[in-house]
């Protein structure tokens, strides 16, 4: 740099010779105005010395310098003198020195010469006297500044000698790109914020590949606004400061002539009110010399040339003001302009005011986002690296012991916290004050130890210390003092710094090893300390005041932002102490009014924010609400919207790392010390407050990746290593964005990773910005399973070092490198260390730069990676040489399963698993090349190393560039490809040619088994392969699909021309060509040559009803042609199906037309040449347009077609007309068997070759008015008889019902007739009821009024028998009654009425019972409403007692009424007699399940005791209570013929059991079960049960027996040798305790020859159990039931017991369900029932049957003629197809339950066959199964064919709920509830 200027040794003529370069081109850059002022200082003929007017102006004014050059001195300085005061834009400095020469010369020299006299308009001396006085001040004022930033670093430096070697160019920063107006998300959209991918911010904030130093960056910033970045304590502020310094020097990249103004944010920060510009100037420097005139004479001249000044403004991150945007319509302000000082700095910064001057702003890398768009350069400040760390720690130990240095560089070098917090300088300073502490500390342990060795040698005789030795060296003592606050001391050894084991673990133990430092400078230099622990109590007693009063002042300013502390804040201990320890630096502060004061800051944030966490930790100033809420992640991301802040977020980190149990002792001590008495588990619950704190945090989900890093550290300083699963477990992988990572990030990631056990957890490091020292830490990560690294930030050098460390990573299975600039060069470097990782499963290399070679590094290393299961390559700027390696490595790496190209974007290889290595892979491997340029040699190429590769299933060559040469290239070669499943060639064929290439595959390609080609865009081929490892060729159906190819007739030829010999085609597909009628006809030409066909496709190939006639005739013609399906009169759908024996004459053929338009003409000719057929034909018009006229054509020819088996119209008749005529054909085609004409369903008449004796029919769904109605009736009447006659929802009414129930007599029906949902209403009810008396036939009538509406009329064939009549939900009136009591009446053959929720009143009812006349035969009545209970019930009991003497037996059960009528001899003639005893003959009365209590109980005795007939009684489960049943067993004795006695479910006392004793022995049926009773009762009626000598029924279920009881009951049962029925289910059981009990039971059967019904349910029988059963059946002869469920009945027993049933010939029912049969009983039951001819029930349930089983059971099933329930719930199997087919042969079927199988469709179709067959089959139970909507669909069609059948439980299947109301709507019969 220039030095300063003596202007008493300038000579005016040198200072021009020297400027002379500069001054040209200032001087050029004047106005003209001014060159010529001062071109006329020259004379004429000096200035243009030759040919003046041809020189521009700058060879003149280069003239001029000339002669002024050789001039005198004076007129030399006249002529400087003048340039300064005409021309601009001169620098300061020259101006300065211009001004000196000028001004000397001027006072020196009084003569000039006489020309330059005359050319001057002014006198030099005179415009001096105006300039020179700001140049004075201006250059005072530099001077004074200089001096003052001098003594300030001379202050740095005289504390601090470490400081005096910072250099500028030792001092490296990292260029960045600067953001202009952008603003970066701090979080991220969507699934980015719960661990999913984050977008990368705008612009690069964190990637550092260059680097300058800091005098480099420098040199180009004058008049630029720049910013320097960096983290808190790396050295901005000592760095500004020693720029200065510099400056003050003449050195540096600042210029001496500029005016250095530094200014720290913390000082602007007490600036409150507004100041002018001058103010601020004058702030923080001495006020100039010269009072106000110099300050404004500085400040015009600063304002006048801006870029003589340089602003530094110092510490950003520190402004507690807000900067503001530049305002365009804001003027500059002026030079006394009062502004707030951040507008002023606002104003600065933005350019508006001081234009041009040089800035530079220091702040930390977070507050850049508030200087975007006014910065100009941006830098950062990088950190030390290893060298300049050890360098420091070097100079900080240089006063002490060597080797105490290079130890501490060696734990500071192990420690991975202690080296990254070294990076920073002020950090790196207090790691060594740690290690200083821990060494010292070490070092004074190993001394006392040694001492104590030699005073005990000297007591045992050895070497004695001298008496005046001193024992303690003052260095010693201080040694003595280093201890740890923690509590863990100083290991103690033989040798000196022999273990390390005192080094922190976590950043917070290092912060507390630092309070231990500081504590220990403050204890007395001569107290010896005998170990630490006792220091570390001592040293916490002594300061716990002052440390607790720091800790409260730390946390305050955390609070307030402040980190500045007045001398004023602090007591004087306080202040004392934290200086003496170091804790507290002290800064000068200068207020508004120019006064300096004392401020103090702790010695680094940190070191604050450590206080702060003990004041959380320890202080109840802070609650748990405010700990919350300032318990918050940091995140590396920033927003303009962000609140700066001055601290470093470690809060939370000291936070959790003080919340470790290790840190209990030491907070309790500082908690006691604050003087309110916390105990010791105040502290734990604010830890265990603060971890579950961290717990909510791991275990959120939207976390960005900055605040997933930031949790992991404070799970690292908790040293939780529960904390640490946790977070794995809710985010396995680890994903990181744009973040620079330091390896103290690693660290902190693998305490995490290897916290999580054995689950895989992964790293993905996307645009994450790391040293290559990074990659040395993450080996650390054990546990990892998947790497990732995204982005252009890792490149070849960054690839080679992560493959060094790749083999450590023992449990990695997942590598992801793509996105990268990884060329070759890093492919095989990565290559290398990927073969030595033998867990490896996947890699992705995509995106990269690898190209062709690195692909042939990367396939390398396939063999060695056994458990490699992919590799991604995708995005590599390869070729197909790339994908020919891939292919070539297939031939010799047989793990590989499958090669995926598509062009160059995507690459995949997979491979096997492990376990298919070992033997044959299951699956050959296959190869997809997509979209590939190929060419003739590359294709040849491909084909030659496909012939290598030993099998291959499938190869896709689709896309890409094709013509024929490279298609024939292929065909040529393809027969050298061994290819077990298919090719694709999709997009390779175009043209015809290449078609018939292809289609010759077929004759010379003998494996070749399929081909399909469609050329319509998009353009598919597909080659299927046989694999002859399976299959012999001849045994597969060779196909052939050409459709879409625009095929025309002579093309065909062609196509046959190319298949040449190959007549085994089974499949044709020439779908969607163009062959119109000559292409059809030369398709059946081409017919009986092709031997083997099944099926030919010739839709869409614009066939007309010319082409349907000729298919017609071909289906009559063709032996083998058995199906014709056409649709759209052949315009679209054209199939022809062919059975492969042509012996089968006789099978069933098929011609179909669907959507068809069929006029009368058309159907003549189509069914004229199918009347020709000689085989059994069916014809389909499904869906077609069929006139009246067309209708009547088809009609005539179906008399004329002899081989006709039905005719389907469904769907293609929609008027009544066209439905009655195809009804007429009852009366001229004798062949009809069946006529279903529906209008929303099918439509079909079906015929035989025979006469048909009796036809059903089905008219359903029209709209049948009286005309319609009796046109109908008059065909039916003409017709053959009827099975069924189904007219259902024809709407009829009540006038047509009545039309149709009169004509019953004539219509010939012999099973029912189906009228509903005809809109009846009650009128047309009576007209259908009436059909009991009016004809004979009439076996029953039900009928329904309700949404469903049902009407049936079932008929019989014998016209005699019983007859039912069953009306439900009909809303009955009064005299609708009326009118059935006279049908009844009418009617002598109606034996039951039944009448269901038809909403009939108590008074009807009774006069319902007034108008019921008796006969002779026995006939009953069933009433069923809901208010039937209690009080209404006993009550309409009585009346109908009191009201009709007829009565035989009474009872209501639940809310039904059931009664019978009968005359009889003993009925009374004289309805008015006064005694109710002689005009009531009940037999029987019952009160069951209808809350009867003990209120009703006197109405119901007057009644009963008015039944001297009453021989039995049935009061089960009634409300009597114990009175109750005391009365009622007290009364019946009295009733002289009661033989019969129910009292299920009540109480029984021992007065109740007493009385009814007494009714015992003439008793012949007695039912207690679910019987309540004392013990004395108990035995009482068991022992009165021995006199029961006549005693048919015993029912004794479910009462709970004593042992007692169950003791006698043997002995009892011996004694009734009577029984016909004993019920004890649920009474014994086979246990321990029961197991004799049980047995006994059994052989007290033994007498009970007679009996008819045994039933022990849950008994447990076993073995020795069923062995006496088995001893016991040959004995009952006239058993008809036995109940043997839930027992313990095994598959041997079973089979035995079997065997003993088949002498029960009577058998009706078996029960055993709930046992443990299997395949060797249901094998058993194949031989038995078919015996049992009687069984009606059988219940097989809950046994393990299997398939087996049940298919050896359902040929049995066929045999039983009378079975009416059957029950296979959850037999062990879903095979039950054959069963449920065997229920057709069951004709008395009723109940069927098939529920809990998992049966599927399969066995609701065969279901759905069975059921119109069954005609008595009322419930079917298929709840629990996989039936799906098509099985659903399947049951509702059949439905219609079944009235009878009431519901079909399908809860619980695979049937969607809008499925099931679909359903439901169709058929309500169909359940889906659970219940």
């Amino acid at each position: 740099m220039d030095e300063e200027i003596d202007p008493d040794g300038e000579d005016a003529n040198a200072v021009l010779v020297e400027e002379s370069a500069e001054l040209l081109h200032i001087l050029s850059r004047q106005p003209a105005a001014v060159v010529t002022e001062l071109l006329r200082m020259v004379p004429g003929e000096a200035a243009c010395p030759s040919q003046p007017a041809s020189g521009g102006p700058e060879e003149r004014l280069q003239a001029v310098l000339e002669y002024f050059r050789r001039a005198g001195t004076a007129e030399c300085s006249s002529f400087l003198g003048r340039v300064c005061m005409l021309c601009d834009d001169i620098p300061m400095r020259l101006e300065s020195r211009l001004m000196s020469v000028a001004g000397h010369s001027s006072s020196d020299h009084g003569k000039i010469s006489p020309a330059a006299s005359d050319q001057r308009s002014l006198s030099p001396p005179a415009d001096l006297q105006i300039k020179r006085p700001r140049i004075d001040y201006w250059e005072l004022y530099v001077a004074a500044v200089r001096r003052s930033l001098q003594r300030r670093w001379e202050r740095l430096t005289a504390t601090q000698h470490m400081l005096r070697d910072v250099q500028l160019d030792h001092v490296w920063f990292s260029p960045r790109t600067t953001n202009r107006g952008r603003d970066r998300p701090d979080q991220t959209p969507g699934s980015a914020d719960r661990g999913g991918l984050t977008p990368e911010p705008d612009g690069d904030f964190v990637c550092l590949e260059s680097r300058v130093t800091l005098d480099s960056f420098l040199q180009e910033s004058t008049g630029k606004m720049t910013v320097l970045t960096g983290q808190a304590g790396s050295g901005k502020t000592l760095l500004m400061s020693r720029l200065g310094q510099l400056w003050a020097d003449s050195l540096g990249p600042i210029p001496s002539s500029y005016l250095f103004v530094l200014l720290e944010f913390r000082q602007l920060n007490l600036l409150l009110r507004p100041l002018s510009l001058s103010e601020l100037l004058f702030q923080h420097y001495p006020p100039p010399e010269g009072g106000d005139m110099a300050k404004r004479t500085i400040v015009e001249y600063l304002l006048s040339n801006p870029e003589q000044s340089c602003w530094v403004l110092d510490g950003y991150d520190e402004f507690q003001g807000k900067l503001s945007r530049a305002d365009p319509h804001r003027g500059t302000p002026g030079l006394e302009n009062s502004l707030p000082v951040a507008d002023l700095i606002s104003g600065l910064l933005n350019r508006q005011i001081l234009p041009g001057s040089t800035v530079l702003v220091t702040c930390r890398l977070r507050d850049v986002v508030d200087l975007d768009g006014v910065s100009d350069k941006v830098g950062q400040l990088l950190g030390w690296n290893h060298q300049e760390i050890r360098e420091y720690v070097d100079n900080f130990f240089r006063g002490k012991d060597k080797a105490l240095g290079e130890k501490a560089a060696d734990l500071l070098f192990s420690s991975r916290h202690l080296l990254s917090m070294s990076s920073l300088p002020a950090l790196c300073n207090i790691c060594c004050i740690c290690l200083d502490y821990l060494l010292l500390g070490e070092r004074r342990q190993a001394v006392r130890s040694s001492r104590i060795g030699e005073t005990e040698k000297g007591a045992d005789g050895g070497a004695q210390i001298p008496p005046d030795h001193k024992v303690t060296t003052e260095k010693d003592a201080h040694t003595e003092r280093s201890t740890d606050i923690l509590g863990n001391g100083t290991n103690g050894g033989d040798e000196l710094f022999q273990t390390t084991s005192e080094v922190p673990n976590t950043l917070t133990q290092i912060y507390l090893t630092l309070l231990s430092a500081f504590l220990a400078r403050c204890s007395s230099q001569g107290e010896d300390q005998p170990n630490s622990s006792r220091f570390s109590q001592s040293s916490l007693r002594l300061q716990q005041s002052k440390l607790c009063e720091l800790s409260r002042l730390a946390w305050k300013g955390l609070e307030e932002h402040k980190i500045l502390f007045l001398e004023e804040e602090l007591s004087p201990d306080v202040l004392k102490f934290s200086i003496r320890t170091g804790l507290f630096t002290q800064v000068e502060l200068r207020r508004q009014n120019g006064t300096c004061v004392k401020a103090f800051s702790f010695i680094h944030l940190t070191v604050q924010e450590f206080f702060a966490a003990l004041q959380v930790m320890t202080g109840t100033n802070v609650s748990d609400a405010l700990l919350k809420k300032r318990f918050s992640l940091k995140t590396r991301w920033t927003t303009r919207s962000d609140q700066r802040k001055v601290f470093t977020d470690s809060l939370c980190l000291f936070v959790c790392g003080l919340a470790s149990p290790h840190c209990t002792s030491t907070l309790v001590q500082l908690t006691r010390t604050s003087g309110e008495a916390v105990e010791q588990n105040w502290v734990q619950k604010r830890q265990k407050l603060v971890l579950n704190l961290l717990k909510t945090r791991c275990c959120s989900s939207s976390l960005t990746g900055p605040k997933v890093l930031e949790l992991c550290h404070c799970v690292q300083e908790s040293q939780d290593s529960q904390l640490a699963k946790q977070v794995v477990s809710s985010r396995p992988t680890l994903e990181l964005r744009n973040i620079w990572l330091v390896p103290d990030d690693i660290d902190a990631l693998a305490f995490v990773v290897n916290s999580g056990g054995g689950s895989g957890i992964g790293l993905d490091f996307g645009a994450c910005s790391m040293e290559l020292e990074c990659l040395d830490v993450l080996p650390r990560c054990e546990n990892l399973h998947f790497l990732s690294f995204r982005g252009r930030k890792y490149e070849d050098k960054f690839a080679e070092k992560l493959s060094s460390v790749l083999p450590e990573f023992k449990k990695l299975k997942k590598l992801e490198f793509s996105g990268t600039i990884l060329t070759a060069a890093g492919a095989a470097s990565l290559a290398s260390g990927l073969q030595n990782c033998p867990s490896i499963t996947e890699i992705n290399l995509s995106d990269n730069n690898l190209k062709n070679e690195g692909i042939k590094h990367v396939s390398a290393i396939f063999t060695h990676l056994q458990s490699l299961q992919s590799i991604t390559l995708g995005q590599n700027h390869t070729s197909l040489e790339g994908v020919h390696c891939l292919i070539e490595k297939m031939s010799s790496c047989s793990s590989i399963q499958h090669v995926h190209a598509e062009g160059k974007k995507d690459i995949k290889v997979t491979f096997s698993e492990n376990a298919e290595r070992s033997h044959k892979m299951e699956h050959a491997p296959s190869a997809s090349l997509l979209n590939q340029n190929w060419s003739n040699g590359s294709m040849l190429r491909l084909t030659t190393l496909l012939a290598r590769c030993p099998a291959l299933s499938v190869v896709d060559l689709s896309g890409g560039h094709w013509n024929e040469t490279i298609l024939k290239t292929l065909t040529e070669n393809l027969s050298k490809i061994n290819i077990t499943d298919k090719m694709i060639l999709n997009e390779s064929c175009s043209s015809v040619k290449s078609l018939l290439l292809l289609t010759a595959l077929l004759t010379v390609c003998p494996s070749v088994l399929e081909l399909h080609i469609r050329l319509k865009h998009p353009v598919q081929v597909s080659i299927v392969f046989n694999d002859e490892t399976e299959k012999p060729t001849q045994q597969r159906p060779k196909v052939l699909c050409v459709s879409s190819c625009k095929l025309v007739p002579a093309q065909l030829e062609r196509l046959w021309s190319s298949l040449g010999s190959s007549s085994d085609l089974t499949v044709l597909d020439v779908s969607s060509n163009s062959l119109g009628i000559r292409g059809l006809q030369k398709l059946l030409d081409v017919l009986p040559h092709l031997n083997k066909i099944q099926e030919i496709n010739a839709g869409n190939n614009g066939i007309n009803m010319e082409g349907v006639a000729m298919l017609a005739a071909a289906l009559c013609s063709s032996d083998n042609l058995t199906q014709t399906l056409i649709s759209d009169g052949g315009k679209d759908q054209v199939i022809l199906k062919f059975c492969s024996d042509r012996s089968a004459r006789q099978q069933l053929k098929t011609f179909r037309m669907n959507r068809s338009v069929l006029p009368p003409a058309d159907i003549t000719t189509v069914c004229s040449k199918l009347t020709q057929c000689q085989s059994p034909v069916q014809f389909e018009f499904i869906c077609c347009s069929l006139s009246s006229e067309a209708i009547k054509s088809l009609i005539k020819v179906l008399s004329k077609t002899k081989s006709l088996r039905k005719l389907n119209v469904s769907q293609s008749i929609t008027s009544t007309a066209d439905a009655l005529v195809l009804i007429d054909c009852l009366t001229h085609n004798q062949n009809v068997t069946a006529v279903d004409i529906s209008l929303r369903d099918e439509a079909f008449i079906s015929f035989d070759q025979v006469k048909a004796e009796e036809v059903s029919c089905r008219f359903t769904h029209f709209i049948l008015n009286l005309d319609d109605l009796k046109r109908l009736l008059d065909i039916l009447k003409k017709g053959p008889g009827l099975s069924y006659l189904d007219l259902t929802g024809n709407e009829l009414g009540d006038e047509g019902v009545k039309i149709l129930v009169d004509s019953l007599p004539e219509l010939k029906i012999s099973h029912y007739a189906n009228l509903s949902n005809n809109r009846l209403t009650q009128q047309g009810l009576l007209h259908v009821a009436w059909t009991l008396c009016a004809c004979s036939n009439v076996s029953g009538v039900e009928v329904s009024l309700k949404a469903d509406e049902r009407c049936l009329i079932w008929f019989s064939q014998t016209g005699s028998g019983e007859k039912t009549l069953r009306v439900r939900e009909s809303s009955l009136e009064r005299e609708h009654l009326v009118r059935l009591s006279e049908i009844v009446s009418t009617c002598p053959t109606l034996d039951k009425l039944e009448l269901r929720n038809n909403s009939l009143r108590l008074e009807w009812i009774e006069e319902l019972m007034k108008l019921l006349k008796a006969r002779e035969t026995e006939y009953t009545i069933s009433i069923e409403e809901c208010w039937m209970r209690a009080e209404n019930a006993v009550h309409l009991l009585c009346r109908c007692l009191e009201l009709n003497g007829n009565v035989q037996t009474i009872g209501i059960q639940q809310s039904t009424l059931r009664l019978s009528l009968k005359s009889t001899e003993l009925t009374s003639v004289c309805g008015d007699s006064s005694d109710p005893a002689q005009t009531m003959i009940a037999r029987k009365i019952s009160l069951v399940h209808c809350a009867v209590d003990g209120d009703h109980q006197d109405s119901l005795w007057r009644i009963i005791q008015s039944c001297a007939f009453l021989t039995e009684l049935d009061f089960s489960h009634s409300r009597l209570g114990e009175k109750g049943t005391e009365f009622l067993c007290s009364f019946l004795p009295l009733l002289p013929n009661l033989t019969t006695i129910s009292l299920s479910g009540h109480k029984i006392t021992d007065t109740a059991a007493q009385s009814l004793t007494r009714l015992f022995p003439r008793l012949q049926s007695l039912n207690l079960s679910h019987c309540r009773w004392s013990s004395s009762a108990e035995l009482r009626l068991i022992e009165a049960l021995g006199q029961c000598v006549g005693l048919e029924e015993l029912c004794l279920d479910l009462v709970e027996m004593s042992a007692e009881g169950r003791t006698c009951l043997p002995r009892t049962l011996r004694s009734i040798g009577s029984l016909r029925s004993l019920k004890l289910n649920k009474i014994a059981t086979d246990g321990h305790s029961d197991a004799g009990t049980g047995l006994d039971l059994l052989a007290a059967m033994e007498e009970l020859t007679q009996i008819k019904e045994m039933e022990l349910d849950g008994w447990k029988i076993s073995d020795a159990g069923v062995q006496q059963l088995i001893r016991l059946l040959p004995l009952w002869k006239e058993l008809r039931k036995i109940i043997l469920s839930e027992n313990l009945i095994s598959d041997q027993s079973g089979e035995k017991l079997l065997d003993a049933l088949q002498s029960c010939d009577h058998l009706q029912e078996l029960n055993l369900s709930r046992n443990a049969l299997g395949v060797l009983s249901a094998a058993r039951m194949a031989v038995v029932l078919p015996a049992l001819t009687r069984l009606s029930v059988l219940d097989i349930s809950e046994n393990p049957i299997g398939s087996q089983g049940v298919a050896r059971l359902s040929k049995a099933i066929m045999c039983l003629k009378n079975l009416s329930k059957i029950h296979l719930t959850s037999v062990g199997t879903c095979e039950l197809c054959a069963v449920t087919a065997s229920l057709a042969h069951c004709p008395l079927i009723q109940f069927v339950g098939l529920g809990w199988n998992g049966c599927d469709d399969q066995v609701a179709l065969e279901l759905a066959k069975v059921l119109p067959v069954c005609h008595k089959l009322t419930w079917i139970d298929l709840e629990s199964n996989r039936v799906t909507l098509s099985g659903a669909q399947a049951l509702v069609r059949a439905l219609k064919l079944c009235p009878t059948l009431q519901v079909i439980r399908l809860w619980k299947n695979k049937i969607s709920q809008n499925e099931a109301q679909m359903l439901s709507l169709k058929d309500r019969r169909l359940n889906f509830s659970p219940t």
